[in-house]
């Protein structure tokens, strides 16, 4: 949780191409990316796949990273942006902000669960997580990858860490509500609750049993009636046509 010591380094290459070649060099393996900032224009660039992968992994979207781009000066970069695919879940395009190392900026960082509570592991509550990422804002060079957050101090159900909990080191200002819930532990589930969740689709089938039955009933009412209708006997008007024949 301390701020950056080391930055990765990530070298790039100038994209030229665009539209259907793109394609043909993340088979390559390489994906395309673009770097913009305040005051530069957009850059397009390729990158090693596995490389990025890796760094990604490593320093995630709120860590500094050393961008070099062929072989310019390396430029202090987030990884702001990253797009994945549907179906194969792999990188397929990267953005990547340029940051001004004496401007603060707001960045959304992980927060880690550390240790073990007490209430789960003796009472068997159930862990609820509600504030799985938060937003700081620091000057970049104070950034964090994560907040640790420590459970062992849920040893009852009535516990509760709070965002105002939370230890942030020197320079990083929290974006969040103060009384927000971060974590907590619920009770498990009563047997009368659990055995209530069980006879709930019970109840929903013997429902649909007895709306076919209504329905079974109803159509043979109409069929009957078909019926009646068809065997009526015939009236004064009819019988006496049918003597004029």
């Amino acid at each position: 949780m301390s701020p950056n010591s080391e930055v990765a380094v990530l070298r790039a290459e100038l994209r030229q191409s665009v539209g259907k070649k793109v394609d043909t060099v993340r088979q390559q393996g390489k994906i395309p990316a673009v770097l913009y900032g305040r005051e530069i224009k957009n850059v397009n660039l390729f990158l090693d796949y596995r490389t990025f992968e890796i760094i990604y992994k490593e320093v995630g979207g709120s860590s500094l990273v050393d961008l070099q781009i062929d072989k310019q000066k390396p430029v202090k970069v987030l990884i702001h942006d990253i797009q994945r695919d549907p179906v194969t879940n792999n990188y397929i395009h990267a953005d990547f902000y340029q940051v001004k190392m004496t401007e603060k900026i707001t960045a959304e960082v992980a927060i880690s669960f550390i240790g073990e509570s007490r209430a789960v592991k003796e009472s068997g509550g159930i862990m609820v997580k509600n504030l799985t990422s938060a937003k700081i804002e620091a000057l970049p060079q104070d950034l964090v990858k994560e907040i640790e957050v420590d459970i062992t101090s849920l040893k009852t159900f009535e516990d509760i860490i709070r965002v105002k909990d939370l230890k942030f080191p020197p320079g990083i200002t929290i974006k969040e509500k103060m009384d927000r819930v971060v974590v907590k532990v619920q009770p498990p589930r009563t047997e009368e609750e659990l055995k209530a969740l069980e006879e709930k689709p019970e109840e929903k089938v013997d429902d649909i049993e007895k709306i076919g039955e209504k329905k079974e009933e109803g159509e043979e009412a109409e069929a009957t009636g078909d019926d009646e209708v068809k065997d009526k006997p015939k009236d004064d008007k009819a019988k006496k046509l049918e003597e004029k024949k």
